[in-house]
């Protein structure tokens, strides 16, 4: 479990040497827990969060979805939100996590939401 861990912490580091976020495009981070997604647009610049939600605040309390669904849904919340923040492109940090499953589905998520990365 430990070296799991450690092995996430490295990928984010190598992932987080590559992106950077500003006022204009701001970083949005992601953490996976095993029920739920954490999501943070982060000015870099600045070091400071300019929204920060849980995907349950953002899914509305839709019960009986899968966690892929609940994903998808949160993205496209999440993006509502940073729209009406005047936010329209961001950077996309996995947070050291594979592109694939609720990572992967966030995306496609905020994508048709309106945000662009």
């Amino acid at each position: 479990m430990k070296q799991r861990i450690n092995k996430r912490t490295i990928r984010h580091r190598r992932v987080r040497a590559k992106i950077f976020g500003s006022a204009e495009r701001p970083r949005l981070s992601l953490y996976r827990s095993n029920k739920h997604l954490f999501l943070q647009l982060i000015d870099d610049e600045k070091n400071g969060t300019l929204l920060g939600l849980r995907d349950d605040d953002l899914t509305g309390g839709k019960k009986n979805l899968k966690k892929t669904d609940k994903a998808f849904e949160a993205g496209k919340a999440f993006a509502k939100f940073a729209l009406e923040k005047g936010i329209k492109e961001a950077v996309f940090d996995r947070g050291g996590y594979r592109y694939q499953g609720r990572v992967r589905r966030l995306a496609e998520g905020a994508r048709e939401g309106g945000l662009k990365f």
